[in-house]
């Protein structure tokens, strides 16, 4: 059964892939690769994230409010039809403690509910709970898929405790627009090549074997939004292009 509602601190770390290469020695010897990273490989997501005409969603966000809230609809790879399985996620954050709510749908599911709120009969009380409040945000949100954001990824889980998860995330690229998981336009770079986002979600502490690999390699956290850094890179552009001095009060 897929999880579909998670409850966790989440905290970032930018590295080069060297210092990626050192970690994964020491972090084998206490955690295991995800089922999705088979023969140790990376799996591809790709996500649509919602905002409004106006930004509101990112540039709130980036204000640091002590509650926010996004959606976005994930899938593991380009969905191929309309049989192919997303996740619609209403992702929530409370004084640094992040909420996230998935809906489990077909991808043609997925795009009947967005369109018009249809939830399917056939889906368990849990996620048709989450596609009533999903339904409830959208009531008072006027928002529409924004920007296209896909990366690689390569998942580990804590041997002892399943709640501690590492990402390690690269090759990140974004569009913006009416986007679409259909829509081929090339995608631009977020990050350099040569860095990976590591991400630590964890229910609580850090277990100590980490918290010492992390001090013994000098690794300091970073914060990186994707979603944000996406929009920052975009009112930059506008400047250049504008010459809109104004717009760098956003940043």
């Amino acid at each position: 059964m897929s999880i579909t509602v998670f409850k966790r601190y989440e905290k970032k770390f930018i590295l080069d892939e060297t210092t990626m290469n050192e970690l994964m020695p020491v972090l084998l010897e206490h955690m295991e690769l995800d089922k999705f990273c088979k023969n140790g490989q990376c799996y591809h997501i790709c996500n649509l994230y919602y905002d409004t005409a106006q930004n509101d969603v990112i540039r709130d966000s980036l204000q640091h409010p002590y509650y926010k809230e996004k959606l976005r609809l994930r899938s593991y790879g380009i969905p191929q039809n309309d049989d192919t399985v997303v996740f619609l996620e209403l992702k929530k954050k409370v004084a640094g403690e992040v909420t996230k709510r998935r809906a489990k749908l077909r991808y043609g599911e997925a795009k009947r509910f967005l369109a018009y709120r249809v939830i399917p009969e056939r889906l368990d009380y849990l996620n048709r709970q989450i596609l009533r409040e999903v339904a409830y945000y959208l009531s008072h949100a006027d928002v529409s898929p924004t920007v296209f954001l896909s990366y690689d990824r390569v998942a580990l889980f804590d041997k002892q405790d399943s709640s501690f998860r590492l990402t390690f995330d690269y090759n990140i690229r974004t569009r913006r627009g009416q986007v679409s998981f259909e829509d081929s336009t090339p995608a631009a770079p977020l990050l350099e090549d040569r860095f990976r986002l590591m991400e630590v979600k964890v229910s609580t502490a850090y277990p100590k074997w980490f918290a010492d690999l992390l001090g013994e390699k000098g690794i300091h956290r970073h914060s990186f939004s994707k979603f944000g850094v996406e929009y920052k890179t975009y009112l930059k552009k506008q400047v250049l292009r504008n010459g809109e001095l104004d717009v760098l009060s956003h940043l």
